[in-house]
């Protein structure tokens, strides 16, 4: 059981999101708070269900010491609403799709993953699917920054759990 819980959404959970839960599983376990977050993944369309992420954000992502190999792809579910603390969409359009599926109760769990990186040049992550071996590398930047801002957001949330 854990004491706060994270989700990361994008369009399929095989490039930004994917991405995002690796990156900020490495920060977790650098913070030594592994076993107090749970972190995951998913898409908000279940086109790649079971397929590991893109090679690309892969290749990438180990070239900066993240793991992403033992990732699957996954679609968002009913129960993810209630069961994650934030729901942190990658862009505007998966954010709305989230809230149209997101009971009225849970509504203030869904959020801009960038909105944890108020220096980051954009407000959404680029899908990097379509584009060049740089703009996986811009995913991680904002991956990177944002995810130093969410883990502050976490640890205070912990210790005014504690």
């Amino acid at each position: 059981m854990s004491d706060f819980s994270v989700l990361f959404v994008c369009m399929g959970n095989i490039c930004r999101s994917p991405t995002a839960e690796g990156v900020f599983r490495a920060k977790v376990r650098e913070a030594g708070l592994e076993n107090r977050v749970r972190i995951d993944s998913a898409g908000t369309h279940a086109f790649h269900v079971g397929s590991p992420p893109d090679r690309r954000s892969q290749r990438h992502a180990s070239e900066r010491g993240y793991d992403l190999s033992d990732l699957r792809a996954r679609a968002v579910e009913e129960a993810d609403f209630s069961r994650f603390d934030l729901l942190l969409a990658m862009d505007w359009d998966n954010l709305a799709l989230l809230e149209q599926q997101c009971p009225p109760e849970y509504a203030s769990r869904c959020r801009l993953f960038l909105s944890f990186s108020p220096q980051a040049p954009v407000a959404a992550v680029p899908d990097p699917y379509y584009g060049t071996e740089r703009d996986f590398e811009r995913v991680l930047d904002l991956v990177e920054q944002a995810s130093a801002g969410l883990l502050a957001f976490v640890e205070k949330r912990l210790l005014q759990r504690a």
